[in-house]
């Protein structure tokens, strides 16, 4: 590698509004007063908050000296495994801002809002046609929504048949949220060992599923990259005692237009339409974690549903077997706008996204195997997952070689999961990110694993350029300064 993309340039610091400023600036002109005084207006009016008097140039220039300490996916590549970090086309923000889109209040009643429920209704059987599922609902707010919802449709299933079942199958390459997700609708989380592929074996599964347990939650591909190549027996097993299958769909990037989910005999599928289907993702939302079931379950789904009846969209609560509302409106509508324009930007090379994302997991696994401990030599999916096995004699840690990437202008990876890997190194490029780029990322991993080797206190003050360097983890956990 030449030279590093990461340097600390001009990066500078900056106080808090209210120290910056001066009595008696502002940044805005209020229009000359054309009304009267009110008799009683200073009753009423007060001072109001101690804001800082700041102009226009001391606003503009603290926010965007602000803008230079982040980084994100318009900056560079954000390779966090499991997370699909992936370009989120700025098409898909300018359909999302339109006024009709942008203005319409969620109250407004189903004839002012038509345009409104026809995108919503398309989402639906567009997902649905994707996956291979039946019925789809958009309420859930993220994927961790979408999973709790999965569990109640699970929960309404057994009390439609006079069934009561207290457990739930769990993968040890599962997502983390899974258990949680279970929990909350009464179900006891019993955890089902991979094996030496890194996968689930159909005989693990057939010794935990009894007629006391309500199904299995299976992430496919799995934490781990793998896809799950047993599904369909395993799917199989757990009907054959009456349960129903959950797939957790985050890594949906990886099979997208290339699987089936039905065949794959999956009952209820959760999507993340923050990761697979290109809107923003991270800082905290909004997400969207839309669910598709198959056609015997479509009456459990929540209300409202959006039908079209007569020529016109409605929402409809007549649903008397619903789960009921998961929230206030009808799921976060602006997040599915931009999912919506990217399915129609990308019509049938939905499935050339997939196999270029798998492709370039590959690439990653294949040129880095040497220098890192590849613990599953296998084709992986979406991601690849690599140990510090290798630079352990040296004292280096997993964690040590993400903050040192940060001085080469990469963000690091996803480290420390999936727990089953000790010491995991999760690398997940998505379809977005071009070969140039990659052989950047790639080479700049090479160099670090050179480092460790020969300088590895360097990796232990790392990162060093940018312009927060290393941090006292285990004290910021511990004792969080969350102002000042």
């Amino acid at each position: 590698m030449k030279a590093m993309t990461g340097t600390r340039g001009l990066v500078l610091n900056e106080p808090f509004l209210w120290e910056q400023g001066a009595r008696g600036r502002t940044c805005f002109s209020m229009p000359r007063r054309d009304v009267a005084p009110c008799p009683l207006e200073d009753e009423l009016v007060d001072q109001g908050p101690d804001f800082p008097d700041l102009s226009e140039v001391d606003l503009v220039r603290h926010y965007t000296r602000l803008s230079t300490w982040n980084f994100g996916i318009d900056t560079g590549m954000y390779p966090l495994g499991s997370c699909t970090m992936k370009y989120n086309p700025k098409i898909n923000e300018k359909m999302a801002s339109l006024p009709g889109f942008a203005g319409a209040h969620p109250l407004l009643p189903a004839e002012l809002c038509q345009g409104v429920l026809k995108l919503m209704y398309d989402l639906e059987k567009y997902l649905a046609e994707i996956t291979g599922l039946s019925a789809v609902t958009l309420q859930p707010a993220a994927g961790a929504h979408g999973e709790l919802t999965g569990m109640l449709i699970f929960h309404a299933f057994f009390k439609a048949r006079n069934q009561r079942r207290s457990k739930i199958l769990i993968p040890d390459t599962a997502h983390g949220t899974n258990p949680a997700s279970a929990a909350l609708c009464g179900f006891k989380s019993i955890s089902v060992t991979s094996n030496e592929q890194g996968v689930l074996a159909p005989e693990d599964v057939a010794e935990l599923m009894d007629e006391e347990t309500a199904g299995i939650m299976i992430t496919n591909p799995n934490t781990l990259g793998l896809f799950e190549d047993n599904i369909k027996k395993i799917a199989g097993i757990v009907h054959a005692k009456g349960g129903l299958v959950y797939a957790d769909g985050a890594n949906m990037n990886a099979i997208m237009g290339i699987v089936d989910m039905s065949k794959s005999v999956v009952d209820v599928l959760h999507l993340n339409l923050h990761k697979t289907f290109a809107t923003p993702h991270g800082g905290g939302g909004p997400g969207s974690g839309p669910v598709c079931v198959t056609k015997n379950l479509e009456k459990f789904l929540p209300v409202p549903r959006v039908i079209h009846q007569d020529g016109d969209y409605t929402l409809t609560y007549d649903c008397p077997e619903s789960i009921g509302k998961l929230h206030a409106f009808y799921g976060n509508f602006g997040v599915q706008i931009k999912a919506y324009s990217y399915i129609l930007s990308m019509g049938a090379k939905l499935k050339k996204a997939s196999q270029l994302a798998v492709l370039n997991a590959n690439y990653i696994k294949e040129k880095l195997k040497s220098v890192f401990h590849l613990p599953y030599d296998r084709a992986c999916m979406h991601e690849c997952v690599f140990t510090d096995k290798f630079q352990k004699p040296y004292k280096v840690t997993t964690l040590d070689m993400a903050k040192r990437l940060m001085d080469y202008g990469f963000h690091p990876p996803t480290i420390y999961f999936p727990l089953v890997v000790q010491g995991a190194l999760m690398i997940e490029p998505t379809e977005t990110e071009s070969k140039t780029s990659i052989d950047l990322f790639i080479a700049a991993l090479k160099a670090i694993a050179k480092e460790a080797e020969e300088s590895p206190e360097l990796l232990h003050n790392a990162p060093c350029n940018p312009k927060m360097q290393r941090l006292d983890e285990t004290t910021a956990a511990r004792k969080p300064c969350l102002a000042g």
